[in-house]
């Protein structure tokens, strides 16, 4: 979720006196498949799974906070903000102009959503962008520990009611009517401190590590927006899992596609230990040449993004039937994605995954069609 939408390095979001600037927007367990052994040919190692436990991530206590706001006391536990009617709907007006411009499919699965919860799902997206933005936009080179501990109090201050601009104002104004937990917002600004601190990942369960704080936390923030549907009879855990999975397996596909890209910049989000495995390292990532030992690699590491995609499936058809569009949107394009990378003979280093325009309006109907679905109501 996490958000079904990538918060990849794009222009800048700036403001000027509230208003928004924009000459374009200036802003577990499971072991993957194998390849098939041949005669001859190289044994390949078996890449596990496993990531971080749910438990290290404290993701149930925020499944209890969040789910007790709603379920029993239906009191949230900070401070609203009093804003004229007029300057919210300029606030969110800004949200989804950002949201609609840099996260297409995703924006249109949204207006099937009620107003009140579309308003507020762009108001996090922007939030996201606005802190990926931190280390991958174009300030990125004046980035430090204090610019994020800023951002951390800056963001505390926005869930106390005390927004230091217009699009703050907007989650802000969100966080009174949600029931939101603050802990996923703030392990998203520790995903920052990572990249500030670290360009290379010894084992998954690091890389794990990294791809829930700054994308599976998305899914955590998202699920009270979007709703857990009346019919639903599975555990609100299950829910928060699957989106925590959408998100592990997003960054995962955006890891993969941009790998030439970080290469370019001296960042390697590739497991060392894997490509040790499978014969490679970091000098090979740099000559951005593929061969067959890359090939294999590749197919091992797409094999796990699509394992975290069908994890969130099962909770996918768990969301209110007004909400799951967007996810199925996300869902498929990412999947597509993936797809691509398979179609450029896994040549990842040289070339970007790219699904067309035409291609992603086309997977809206199929997302549409998924998302009416109620197969799965009974899972455990």
């Amino acid at each position: 979720m996490s958000l079904p939408f990538s918060t990849a390095a794009k222009p800048s979001i700036t403001l000027s006196n509230g208003r928004l600037h924009n000459p374009k927007f200036t802003v577990p367990r499971a072991e993957l498949t194998m390849v098939p052994r041949q005669r001859g040919a190289r044994i390949l190692p078996e890449l596990s799974n496993h990531g971080v436990s749910l438990a290290d991530l404290h993701v149930q206590e925020v499944v209890e906070r969040q789910s007790q706001n709603v379920n029993v006391t239906n009191e949230y536990p900070y401070k609203k903000a009093q804003f004229s009617p007029s300057f919210l709907k300029d606030a969110y007006e800004s949200c989804r102009n950002i949201c609609a411009e840099y996260a297409k499919t995703f924006y249109l699965g949204t207006l099937l959503m009620t107003e009140e919860r579309q308003r507020a799902i762009w108001a996090i997206y922007v939030w996201c962008r606005r802190t990926d933005e931190l280390v991958d936009g174009p300030n990125a080179d004046y980035m430090s520990s204090s610019v994020l501990d800023r951002w951390e109090k800056r963001l505390q201050d926005t869930f106390n009611g005390r927004p230091y601009d217009m699009l703050d104002a907007a989650l802000s104004d969100t966080v009174s009517k949600f029931p939101l937990d603050i802990k996923p917002f703030r392990d998203m600004i520790e995903g920052m401190r990572m990249d500030t601190r670290k360009c290379r990942y010894e084992t998954f369960q690091e890389l794990y590590l990294y791809c829930y704080y700054v994308a599976g936390t998305v899914g955590l923030m998202s699920v009270p927006i979007m709703g857990i549907a009346p019919e639903s009879l599975v555990s609100p855990q299950t829910i928060y899992n699957a989106a925590l999975y959408l998100g592990i397996g997003n960054q995962l596909t955006n890891i993969l596609r941009d790998v030439g890209e970080d290469a370019s910049r001296g960042r390697v989000y590739l497991p060392q230990d894997e490509l040790s495995h499978f014969g490679l390292c970091d000098k090979d990532v740099f000559s951005f040449k593929v061969n067959d030992r890359w090939r294999e690699f590749m197919k091992q590491q797409i094999t796990r993004a699509r394992f975290y995609f069908n994890l969130a499936e099962e909770g996918a058809s768990q969301l209110d039937k007004d909400s799951r569009w967007p996810v199925w949107s996300s869902l498929i394009l990412y999947r597509e994605i993936l797809n691509a990378i398979e179609e450029n003979d896994y040549d990842n280093l040289k070339k970007r995954a790219y699904v067309g325009r035409a291609k992603r309006l086309l997977m809206l109907p199929l997302a549409y069609t998924k998302s009416l679905s109620t197969q799965g109501f009974s899972l455990q």
